[in-house]
């Protein structure tokens, strides 16, 4: 008799605990995102290298540590932000890249389904060698488009889980 209403016990306890969980991991699906994107030439981003082509990523979760599941016909990563910013500049999600030593490497990726915009690692020029730190440069009075002519955005397609 005490052996079953210890397990009538137990299990009551059991179902508890599977309720939460569920609760808590249905919680944690909304902070996700998910998408697509193209990329016309191979970019680097944070230690990958992604081939010029046809990707999808995955969020599974908009806290610390912000990991991104990158998968291509060629490649798979999984990159990590550095840090996220609640400044979003644009009204769509997009890669914002920069091209340091003749290498596009994303910079930030904007993402105003979360309202937030996640930083990457990019190489510093300093820590390059002389003739890779070359980069475009052009005179302070030169039109908005020729300044930003070493930065580009590629459209994502993204949406929530």
């Amino acid at each position: 008799m005490i052996w079953a209403k210890y397990l009538k016990s137990f299990t009551k306890v059991g179902l508890a605990a599977l309720a939460l969980g569920a609760l808590a991991t249905s919680g944690n699906a909304q902070n996700s995102i998910q998408g697509k994107f193209t990329l016309p030439f191979e970019t680097h981003w944070g230690g990958a290298t992604l081939p010029a082509g046809d990707y999808t990523f995955t969020l599974p979760s908009a806290t610390y540590p912000y990991k991104f599941y990158i998968r291509g016909q060629a490649t798979t990563a999984i990159i990590m932000a550095v840090a996220s910013d609640k400044k979003v500049a644009s009204g769509h999600a997009q890669l914002n890249l920069v091209e340091i030593a003749d290498a596009q490497n994303v910079e930030t990726f904007e993402t105003p389904e979360l309202g937030l915009t996640f930083s990457f690692a990019t190489p510093s020029p300093k820590h390059l060698g002389r003739r890779e730190a070359r980069q475009k440069t052009t005179p302070a009075t030169a039109p908005a488009s020729q300044v930003s002519e070493n930065k580009t955005s590629i459209a994502v397609h993204a949406a929530g889980r």
